[in-house]
């Protein structure tokens, strides 16, 4: 009989399977625990790739080994081998245990691992027969004691892994946050005892008192003058502590929600993101990572028992007897032990100094313009001084004249609460094979940025790879077209990542902030936050006829057509604007504004489906058919090797000079191209000049976008919000929270405050 396997390499198998997988698994525990938590701080699919890959082969390495260590026992050891050395085979079990209990930093890989909490438990329950099945079969055992240790610290690092994701489940997440049972006033001992002073012919009547919150406090009283980084985390805590329900549709007060409208509207922006950047990162921890259950008692007890019981496994094997074990097996066996020690207390200085941590050190002071400080606030200000929100000033490179500058943000990459990048994909750029280029070149270690890529590097690679008519190229295209490669190419190539600038946040926080003055009730919150342009196109100076007619053109491109329609074709004028029109100081900052959030809602609708899923439509078609239109129109105006954008947008503004016809009437319905209609608009938006600079026309423009951002940022899923936090973040989800903040929004129900009856008698 043949063997399919050579016998040396079998041999070798049998030898090192279970040690190498040992080592392995050992391995991907210390590349989660540094690792797994930068993953909220980039979006780069690389890296994010790399942890997903540790996350599903950590725990297969465990069940692979221990399951191996299980069939092995048992068997005469080979020859050449200690006699004793099946002891060790059973010490190496109860470490698998604590491998699959898994790093502090990370539970859950996505919002859906949570869910399976069950199978962890069974899984617990399996692994745990199995290890007293391995200690049952190599007894007796000189090594029992560091084995039961051992066994005691996996079983508590997996009970804390499966009650995370317990706790993190949206259902017990959901539960975890419901108060008691309040019925309210005795309605029928009420009527009752009304209905009995009336039959007494006593004058008696029920009045209605109204217990809404009517605190007149003014933001001088609702803020500190000040605010410290020790402030910032603390009032994060405390709104992260109410609107975290916002992720699984939880129904606010009257009062929360005009205590929290209160409080943001008196903030600076940058005070307004530095806690909601907070906030976010609360979120991401208590639903990824085992932060919940370990910052209590019983947490740090739990704990501190584990890592003694690493410790004293490692005392008694240091003083046994290990001349009947093998020397490899004896160094694998202390690399175990001293491996995990050192990750647990790597993970406890993490606890420490984690923002659960230093937030309940020290509780919120209930005045809060006591600005007395002590030694303890101090030090916990001087350790969160180091991960506070930095910005730096950076030139822009979009511009011919002297460049101006903005305050980017530009925190480091080890203490940055979340990516801090905008992306940007444009629809022009993208026809025309013309990488995007950054606005602002920041020095970041994870930029997700494709400018290294020239035009001239991307047509030889997709040249080679899809358009070599030979058999490689061919099989090339079939393989990335089969698993869908290609698409993940284009989308890195074409897709450009900026840092956010704080001019940019406080023009989103300024219309956000203005327009939630005119929401007083749920009815009005709803109709503001549903505005998609016409909130803004409807302030439009009328004054005369022709100003009016021109006010209804636009409205109509926004009230008229689907959000995702809409998008495409206001996203095609402002380029077309952007690459034509005067660039001047004066109208820089919303021409800038325009830019990129207009990039940046392409990139949503395009690379983040899940994100725009309620409002996008038919988007991805739409976009396709626009895209196709455009090559057709550049292919059929010249022949020439490539076009820049400027030309290419002065030949479509060209053409719409000369058009009388619409271009629905030309086309039909068949055709979902917008590429026409959004020249049109950008038409009608050169009309709106109030000066040569045509800084009214672009601070329109910009205002839409902002309005065309809260819209799909109050749209989406809470759970898809959620969910992003774990690559990245989005600046979608910032708007998402800061809308919820100041009573914004549709995610969540209002109670229009108490009303308590109160009988009252006469005399």
């Amino acid at each position: 009989m043949v063997n399919a396997i050579p016998k040396p390499v079998k041999d070798i198998w049998d030898v090192w399977s279970i040690r190498s997988t040992l080592i392995f698994s050992l391995s991907l525990q210390t590349f989660l625990i540094f690792f797994a938590p930068q993953r909220k701080r980039t979006s780069n699919k690389f890296f994010l790739s790399l942890i997903w890959s540790a996350y599903l082969l950590a725990d297969w390495s465990a069940n692979f080994a221990a399951g191996q260590i299980s069939g092995s026992q048992g068997d005469d050891p080979e020859p050449g081998d200690p006699a004793k050395n099946g002891e060790l085979l059973a010490f190496w079990v109860p470490f698998l245990l604590l491998h699959l209990g898994g790093p502090d930093t990370i539970t859950a890989l996505a919002l859906e691992d949570n869910e399976l909490w069950l199978r962890h438990l069974l899984g617990l329950t399996f692994q745990a027969i199995a290890t007293v099945y391995v200690l049952l079969q190599s007894l007796p055992n000189a090594l029992w004691i560091p084995i039961l240790l051992v066994f005691a610290a996996g079983v508590i690092k997996y009970v804390e892994r499966t009650l995370a994701l317990y706790l993190a489940s949206l259902d017990k997440f959901k539960d975890s946050m419901i108060q008691q049972p309040d019925p309210g006033p005795n309605y029928a001992k009420l009527m009752e005892e009304y209905a009995a002073k009336k039959d007494m012919k006593m004058p008696t009547q029920i009045i209605m008192i109204d217990d809404t919150d009517t605190d007149p406090k003014s933001s001088d009283e609702v803020r500190p003058q000040v605010f410290t980084q020790l402030n910032i985390l603390q009032y994060a805590y405390k709104y992260f502590n109410i609107f975290k329900g916002l992720v699984v549709d939880l129904i606010f007060t009257f009062q929360q929600r005009a205590e929290s409208k209160r409080f943001f509207s008196s903030l600076e922006a940058e005070e307004a993101l530095s806690i909601i950047e907070v906030e976010l990162n609360f979120i991401y921890e208590a639903l990824f990572t085992k932060a919940e259950i370990l910052h209590n008692w019983i947490g740090v007890i739990f704990r501190f028992i584990a890592l003694g019981c690493l410790i004293a496994a490692l005392c008694i094997f240091q003083y046994k007897n290990k001349d009947q074990y093998g020397g490899f097996d004896v160094s694998l066996t202390f690399a175990l032990l001293i491996g995990g020690i050192a990750l647990d207390s790597i993970a406890l200085i993490m606890f420490c100094l984690s923002d659960w941590t230093l937030v309940r050190l020290r509780k919120m002071k209930d005045d809060v313009d006591d600005l007395h400080k002590n030694w303890f606030d101090d030090i916990l200000n001087r350790i969160l001084k180091y991960r506070e929100m930095k910005t730096e000033k950076y030139r822009c490179s979009m511009y011919r004249w002297d460049r101006p500058t903005h305050q980017v943000l530009d925190t480091k990459f080890i203490v940055r609460r979340w990516s801090e990048y905008v992306h940007a994909h444009n629809l022009i750029e993208y026809c025309l094979w013309i990488t995007p280029k950054r606005i602002h070149h920041t020095n970041g270690l994870w930029c997700n940025d494709s400018n290294w890529l020239n035009e001239e590097y991307i047509w030889l690679c997709f040249y080679c790879i899809f358009y070599i008519p030979r058999l490689p190229g061919h099989l090339i295209k079939k393989f990335f077209d089969f698993f869908s490669i290609k698409a993940q190419i284009l989308e890195v190539i074409f897709t450009a990542s900026d840092r956010l600038t704080l001019d940019m946040w406080k023009h989103i926080f300024t219309e956000v902030k203005n327009k939630s003055r005119f929401a007083d009730d749920s009815e009005s919150a709803l109709r503001v936050s549903s505005a998609r342009g016409d909130w803004t196109l409807r302030d439009i100076d009328g004054g005369n006829k022709e100003k009016e007619k021109k006010r209804e053109k636009l409205l109509r491109y926004v009230m008229e057509m689907d959000y995702d329609q809409s998008l495409l074709v206001w996203h095609i004028a402002t380029e077309l604007l952007y690459q034509t029109a005067t660039e001047t100081k004066e109208n820089h900052s919303h021409r800038e504004f325009s830019k990129i959030l207009s990039d940046y809602m392409i990139y949503l609708l395009m690379m983040q489906p899940t994100l725009m899923s309620t409002v996008a439509g038919i988007g991805k078609i739409r976009f396709r058919d626009t895209c196709k239109e455009a090559e057709n129109y550049f292919k059929r105006k010249s022949t020439k090797a490539g076009w820049h954008k400027e030309e290419a947008s002065m030949e479509i503004l060209s053409l719409m000079s000369l058009a009388k016809v619409e271009p629905i009437d030309v086309k039909g319905d068949r055709s979902k191209s917008v590429l026409f209609d959004g020249g049109m608009l950008a038409k009608e938006l050169k009309g709106l000049k109030k000066d040569d600079n045509n800084t009214y026309m672009w601070e329109v423009v910009s205002k839409v976008w902002v309005e065309l951002l809260s819209y799909a940022a109050t749209k989406c899923s809470a759970k898809e919000h959620a969910a992003q936090l774990s690559k990245g973040g989005e600046l979608i989800s910032f708007v998402w929270l800061l809308m919820a903040h100041l009573g914004l929004g549709d995610q969540f129900q209002i109670n229009q405050g108490d009303a308590r009856a109160k009988l009252i008698i006469g005399k």
